[in-house]
Parts: C-alpha cells; sequence; structure tokens
C-alpha cells in the first residue's frame, strides 16, 4: 500500500469518526464513541478497506448500528436507547443501506453479544456469562468465591480493613466401605 491509498483511507477513516462524534454527542455516551472509535480504527486496517466505497454517512450510521445491536442499543429497557429510525433520520440514510452495511460490519469482525472487545461497559457489567462455568460438559453457576469482587469488597481491601475470615467447616466423619454395606442392608 503506497502513501497515497493510506492518506486516503486516514481522510476517510476521520470523516466518518467526525460524523460518528456528532450523534453519539447528540444521542448517544462516550462509551459508544470510543467503540465506534475503535470499531473504525480496526477496519482501517483490514487488507480491503471496506468504508472506501460508499457514502461515509451510510458507513457512519452502519458502524453505530452494528454496535448498537449487539449492545442492545435498541431495547427501551436499557439506556442509552436509540431507534434504528433516529440513526437514519440523523444521517439522511436508507434504513436498508446501513443495515447492510452493519450486517458486513459484523460479519467481517465477528461481533457478537457480550463481545470483549466491543461492548459497552454496562453491557460488561451485566454479562450473565461471567457468573456461568462450564463443569464436565455442564454449565453451572460460579461460587460467590469465583466472581470478580464487588466494588465495595475491593474498596474495603484498599483501606486495608479485614475481612472476617470464613468460619471453618466441621471434616465430614471418616467411613469404610463396610460401613456403606451396612447401611444397605
Amino acid at each position: 500500500m503506497d502513501k497515497a491509498e493510506k492518506a486516503a483511507i486516514e481522510n476517510r477513516k476521520n470523516q466518518i469518526i467526525s460524523l460518528i462524534r456528532e450523534f453519539c454527542t447528540e444521542r448517544l455516551d462516550d462509551d459508544y464513541f470510543e467503540l465506534s472509535v475503535r470499531l473504525v480504527e480496526k477496519l482501517g486496517r483490514k487488507r480491503t478497506v471496506p468504508f472506501m466505497s460508499g457514502k461515509i454517512e451510510i458507513w457512519a450510521a452502519a458502524v453505530i448500528h452494528a454496535l448498537g445491536t449487539i449492545n442492545f442499543l435498541f431495547d427501551k429497557s436499557f439506556q442509552p436507547y436509540v431507534t434504528v429510525e433516529e440513526i437514519n433520520d440523523f444521517y439522511g440514510t436508507n434504513k436498508s443501506s446501513s443495515a447492510g452495511k452493519s450486517k458486513v460490519i459484523r460479519d467481517l469482525l465477528n461481533l457478537k453479544y457480550f463481545d470483549d472487545e466491543f461492548s459497552t461497559t454496562r453491557s460488561k457489567e451485566n454479562n450473565p456469562f461471567d457468573r456461568m462455568m462450564m463443569v464436565n460438559g455442564f454449565i453451572t453457576f460460579k461460587k460467590p468465591s469465583e466472581l470478580r469482587p464487588s466494588e465495595p469488597e475491593i474498596q474495603t481491601e484498599k483501606k486495608g480493613l479485614k475481612i472476617p475470615p470464613k468460619k471453618a467447616k466441621k471434616p465430614l466423619p471418616e467411613s469404610t466401605d463396610m460401613d456403606l454395606f451396612a447401611e444397605i442392608e
């Protein structure tokens, strides 16, 4: 790739980021803007940069749509909440065009719900899979001690306060194999 191509990619990337900044400032939050910039940067490093063709407004809408899809942006019970129509009205784009480019982005980067790299802070904090683990092929919930420490526990540890030790469990009585057979009879 020569310098002219790199300059063209950088220029296009900056235009898309500028459009996304406007929308995030008006309708979303800093978390979405930071994720959007990271996503555009990652798309710009692909062998064939997808956003080099087509309108930049469609790509800006598609980036927000792709992130919104995996972070429940279109669900009224989550905050922030925005509709697909609001995104397309803001950019003056067609719903099918932005949704199609969003699908291209999600497929190209293999974006899924609760994605480690592109999830918002709220999604990461409320990830139900963080409380589960696989044991011998079965999904089970982690013990509270295996979960990430909560904020108050972290603050307590930082202040140097001692957390009371857990009470020791009484050991189980030892039994022999003959005791087991005696119970069966």
